[in-house]
């Protein structure tokens, strides 16, 4: 299986071979985060009628600008399709490099 790589600038964010494709998406399993020390809260939050809540995180690496709500997860999922993405972890492709190779 191809492998999912997260990245901003030279530092690998989250780098997996189990992911899941989901309405154009990367989302990556909680443990293929590299270090979760670079993620810090977010206030914002929106709503998928079919995944719930989402919560977001600002990411902050040496020698870039954080990037404010560059991920965002589902802590919790309000439907039974949606339960495999719990606490998985997607990344804005406009803010973060984001491939499947």
């Amino acid at each position: 299986m191809p492998t999912a790589t997260a990245s901003l600038g030279a530092h690998t964010l989250a780098s997996s071979s189990t992911y899941q494709l989901v309405e154009g998406n990367v989302y990556f399993p909680p443990s293929s985060i590299v270090d979760s020390s670079l993620f810090t809260p977010s206030d914002t939050h929106t709503h998928c009628p079919w995944k719930g809540e989402a919560s977001y995180k600002n990411i902050a690496v040496e020698g870039e600008k954080e990037v404010k709500d560059g991920a965002w997860f589902y802590p919790e999922t309000v439907t039974e399709r949606a339960e495999g993405l719990k606490g998985w972890f997607a990344f804005y492709k406009s803010k973060v490099d984001v491939r499947v190779e």
